[in-house]
């Protein structure tokens, strides 16, 4: 059987974009082909949306993992919404995807930006690919015991799509244009792979995530500071010593010395100020630059991945 590759839109119910882009220039792509690929599309969390609420229960995207999925007493609407898609489209679904591209908007100023999660070789392998035609930065989400379940994690091969800066449940057709870029590209490289045409490139450089900060806070847990305006909107732009992370309500400013103290540089924050970000108690995640050379077993998961679709 032909794997196919499965389109997430709406994991969050608040981030309209993609919803917006699939109902558009990819409305029944259940029933035709992209780039030769067989492609399917569905909305992640139908409820939320039409709620317009980021999830009911729990976060749909931390989710994904066994311990939840696996447990019978578990009855939150995303744990069964979970189930349902890995029945439809899980690697051992009615309808099998090898891929899964999950499209997400954010309140941070990400730009065009792809995460991954852990170093699967073919995750990585397309992720570079992408960098090379596109230039977008990777964040390599990994060692983050607080943040698991991630929806990418449970099919062969998963990349998230992440644009911004747009406020939650607002559409704009500059992001939905962004999310539609980097998805065409996506399916074009997939398509190549499996022709066996795609350019692998030299290298993949990645922000790997190190760890993540909250607001200030009192012992009580009132917060009493705020993202610093110089730090506002500069994700992915390194920090320097004496650099201002925060601004405390007396008016002095919380530099980042003491959070940057002993990580490895250069140090780069991504998801500044993310809206939906503050009930996990997280201001802004810390990565370390670093450019990998391309692994030859990266080159290859992927061929051998794309040959199945």
């Amino acid at each position: 059987m032909t794997a196919i590759v499965l389109l997430v839109a709406g994991t969050h119910g608040n981030e309209c974009n993609a919803p917006w882009l699939l109902s558009g220039a990819y409305a029944g792509a259940g029933e035709r082909n992209h780039h030769g690929l067989q492609v399917r599309s569905v909305v992640g969390h139908p409820e939320a949306l039409e709620a317009g609420r980021r999830y009911l229960d729990r976060d749909l995207n931390r989710t994904f993992s066994t311990t939840l999925l696996e447990d019978p007493a578990c009855r939150d609407r995303e744990v069964i919404r979970a189930r349902q898609l890995l029945a439809l489209h899980g690697p051992a679904g009615m309808e099998p995807a090898a891929v899964v591209i999950d499209l997400h908007s954010t309140t941070a100023a990400m730009g065009n930006s792809l995460v991954v999660y852990g170093r699967r070789p073919a995750d990585l392998a397309l992720a570079a690919v992408l960098q090379d035609r596109l230039g977008l930065p990777v964040y390599l989400h990994e060692g983050d015991p607080a943040q698991t379940g991630y929806l990418v994690e449970r099919w062969p091969c998963g990349l998230v799509i992440e644009v911004g800066p747009v406020a939650q449940g607002v559409i704009r057709a500059q992001i939905v244009d962004q999310t539609l870029l980097a998805l065409e590209e996506t399916l074009v490289a997939l398509a190549a792979a499996r022709s066996g045409a795609v350019r692998l490139p030299r290298s993949l450089v990645v922000h790997r995530h190190l760890r993540s900060l909250d607001l200030p806070r009192a012992a009580d847990g009132t917060v009493v500071g705020i993202v610093h305006p110089q730090l506002q909107d500069r994700d992915w732009r390194p920090l320097q010593p004496g650099d201002p992370l925060f601004l405390l309500r007396d008016g002095r400013s919380q530099v980042c010395d003491a959070a940057i103290e002993g990580l490895p540089g250069p140090i780069c924050p991504v998801f500044i100020n993310e809206a939906a970000y503050r009930e996990k108690g997280i201001a802004l995640s810390l990565t370390c630059r670093e450019a990998w050379p391309f692994q030859p077993a990266w080159g290859q998961a992927l061929l051998d991945l794309a040959a199945g679709l």
